[in-house]
This record gives C-alpha cells, structure tokens and sequence, in this order.
C-alpha cells in the first residue's frame, strides 16, 4: 500500500510539473505574439513614414533682436481619443487641438511683441488614447468603433499634425513623453509593460515627422519596463520632470498629499527636478511643494461630458491644455490654461 502511495503521489507530482511546464509555454507563447504584434506595429508605422513624402515645414523668419529669450512648453495630455460621449468623440478631438494650435500661436505672438521665443517643448503625459475595455468595466460601451487601431493611428496623426504646426512657429521644437495607465494593453501583468498604446502613438508620429530637421524627439521607451518618467532640460539649469500621474493614490478627487509625497521622494531618488507635470486627474491645477523648491502642474483632459467624473468623484472637467513660459533663469513668466470647448 505504501509503495501505490508512493508510486500516486510521484504520478500526481509529474502532472503537476507537466500542467506546469504547459502554462509556462503558453504564456511565453502569449508574451511572444505580443512582442510580435508590438513589433510589427512599429514596422509598419515606420515603412510607412519612409514612404510617405511629406514637405517640410517652412522655418520661421530668425528673431534677431537681443531682449532676453524665453521658451515656450506645452503640455498635451488625457486626450482619450477613442471615447465617446454626447460631445466628445475623434472627430471633436481633432478640433479641439486644432484650436489649440491657433491659441498657441496667437499667445505666442503676444509674447514675442516683448522677447523673442524662439523654442517649444512639448510634454506628452500620457492617455492620449481611451483603450478598448481592459481599464474598468464597461469601458467597451464607452468607445468608437474601430477601437485601438484607429485611437493608434489616427492618433498619430493628430500629433504629428500638432508637432509640425509648432514647427511652423518655433525654429526648435523637443517633445518628450511618459506613457499612461490607459495604453496598456491587456490588464495589469497581461503584457511586458513596455507594450503600451501611447508609445506606439507617440513612435508612429515620431516617424511621420522624422523629416523635419528641427524636431528632437526622444522615444519614450524603456527595455523590460513602463516609461512612467522621462526629464528635460529648462533654461537656467534647471530640471523638468513628467510623468502620467496614476502613480499618485489617494481619495475621491486631487490627491495633494500623495502629489506631494511623490514629488518629494523622486526628486531625492530620480532626478533634482524642480518641475513637475502630470495628468490622469482631469483637473487643471498648480502646486508649489518641497518649501518652494517644487512647482508642479496637473493638466486637464482633452474630453468633456465624463459620466465617471460626475458621478463618482461628483466633478466635470473643462476641456483644456497647459501652456508656460520660462525665462532665461529658469522661471515661469507666464502661464496660460488654454480653454478648448
């Protein structure tokens, strides 16, 4: 009786490694065709771009006066293209940044009646897509047809319009990127963090404006993890840091003791910033943290009309983006929230 005992329990455990060994090569099996699926999104967003023929962007006329030079930033954030409610879809989205163009240049020429701008960077903060069902349930109800291929895509496109429009106004124009919680594809563990929506946006547009000469845009990419952060360079020395701002936790509405929590820890573990840019929170806001050596902003989203929003954190966000000034120093000068209904 022993011995059977003996002889079950070895024949149990072998098809316990057996069940075990074939859920591990399906997962590989599964992590493999994402890698795949990622890559050849990639591909073709980049064969298309070199067989695309797009003109370059005419270079502005060179301010040659010699008042003192400040840059222009631009935060663009929480677009959640895909979503669909009784005023907001694609379509209002590509308006919506459309008009915000308009509005950049108009600020920009008031500007330049004092000093010359002469530079733009542009912060990409994450969730310019909606995704098609893995952030909450019922997202599915929620999105336009065609689901992350036309957020992708025509995506993509919106962007690089934007990017080139900003080309025709500034002589140099940066843009950096953190990636969101919504371009995640799956749920949390389903893929390799690095398989996100808003990279592969933020990649095709890269490569639909990879001709003009006067654009630096870092890919945001990270090996073998998300992108949650990426760093830029301001006037005076001093540091930015962006990041999507799902990190911060807290109750119903504007985390402000997580914001500054956060803030404070990644300024002495990550990188001596001394601003900061966010989304996630649909909320336009502005915080001095650390004794006055952080100043942080929250962009509000692209969308309107936010069931979710209303309901549950009892708020409706106004559509609109950041847009600043920093002087030769390093300091704000002007700060415009540009309303976009």
């Amino acid at each position: 009786m022993s011995d059977f005992k003996e002889f079950q329990d070895h024949d149990e455990l072998a098809e316990l490694k057996a069940a075990h060994n074939r859920v591990l090569r399906t997962l590989a099996k599964k992590e493999r065709q994402t890698e795949e699926l990622v890559e050849a999104v990639y591909r073709a967003a980049k064969d298309a771009a070199l067989g695309m023929k797009i003109a370059p962007v005419p270079a502005p006329k060179p301010d040659t006066r010699k008042g003192k030079r400040e840059v222009a930033v631009v935060q663009l954030s929480d677009w959640q293209l895909g979503k669909k409610s009784a005023d907001y879809d694609i379509d209002v989205a590509a308006k919506r940044i459309a008009l915000l163009a308009q509005k950049v240049k108009r600020v920009v020429e008031i500007q330049r009646k004092d000093h010359p701008v002469d530079e733009v960077n542009i912060l990409l903060t994450g969730d310019l897509v909606e995704s098609d069902g893995n952030i909450f349930p019922g997202q599915a109800y929620e999105v336009e047809a065609g689901g992350l291929y036309v957020q992708i895509f025509k995506g993509a496109e919106i962007l690089a319009g934007f990017v080139r429009t900003m080309a025709a106004i500034f002589p140099t124009v940066k843009v950096y990127g953190a990636i969101g919680n919504h371009g995640r594809l799956g749920r949390f563990s389903d893929h390799s963090p690095e398989s996100n929506s808003d990279a592969i946006l933020y990649n095709i547009a890269r490569q639909l404006v990879a001709g003009e000469k006067r654009v630096q845009w870092k890919e945001s990419l990270t090996v073998g993890g998300r992108h949650w952060y990426d760093t830029l360079e301001l006037p005076g020395g001093k540091l930015g840091m962006i990041v999507h701002g799902d990190q911060f936790r807290g109750g119903l509405g504007m985390p402000w003791y997580g914001v500054a929590k956060k803030a404070s820890g990644w300024r002495l573990s990550v990188a001596p910033f001394t601003h900061l840019w966010f989304g996630h929170w649909h909320q336009p806001a502005r915080l001095v943290l650390a004794d006055g050596k952080i100043t942080t902003w929250c962009s509000p989203s692209l969308e309107s009309s936010n069931r979710f929003a209303q309901e549950v954190v009892g708020a409706s966000g106004e559509p609109g983006q950041w847009l600043m000034f920093f002087d030769a120093e390093g300091e704000v000068s002007a700060e415009y929230l540009i309303r976009l209904r």
